[in-house]
């Protein structure tokens, strides 16, 4: 006769105490992104073009290169001409070429871009209020320290999110 089995312990469950931490926040991400894809479907956006106009909001009347704009991203964008080609399209940002250099393309909010996020600003709010409003304003800032010390050694030299 086999052994009952019982359910594996919680500490056995992980090969690591790193990969504990690691499935929890990749679990974590999946439960809170869904609120938000929600949202960004209904304005028609993804999460990153959303970005990409908080970004541009951020510079505002001021114009971003490219290349600054992809770092400045919360996740990496493989593609971003094509996603602010998308966003042009919509006439929610515009790109410029400077004279004086014309391998840099500058890329800028505009008036339909700022009209939408604040469209969006309220439902934002409350989507960001479901998903992290359960933690207190000191369980907040201890969550946003310690993502820092856990991607810090992560980050490139010079990014924003160090």
């Amino acid at each position: 006769m086999a052994p009952a089995r019982t359910e594996p312990t919680p500490g056995l469950r992980f090969d690591s105490p790193e990969q504990e931490a690691f499935l929890a926040l990749w679990r974590t991400y999946d439960r809170l992104r869904v609120l938000e894809d929600d949202l960004f479907a209904s304005f028609d956006l993804t999460p990153q073009q959303y970005n990409v106009l908080r970004l541009l909001r951020a510079v505002y009347p001021d114009a971003l290169p490219t290349l600054a704009l992809a770092d400045r991203l919360v996740s990496r964008a493989p593609d971003i001409t094509r996603m602010i080609d998308k966003l042009e399209q919509r006439e929610l940002v515009r790109r410029d070429r400077p004279p004086t250099d014309r391998r840099t393309v500058l890329v800028a909010v505009t008036d339909a871009g700022l009209r939408l996020l604040d469209e969006m600003a309220g439902p934002l709010r409350e989507c960001h209020a479901k998903q992290l409003g359960h933690l207190s304003p000191a369980e907040l800032k201890k969550l946003t320290s310690l993502l820092r010390t856990a991607r810090e050694p992560h980050e490139p030299d010079g990014s924003v999110w160090k």
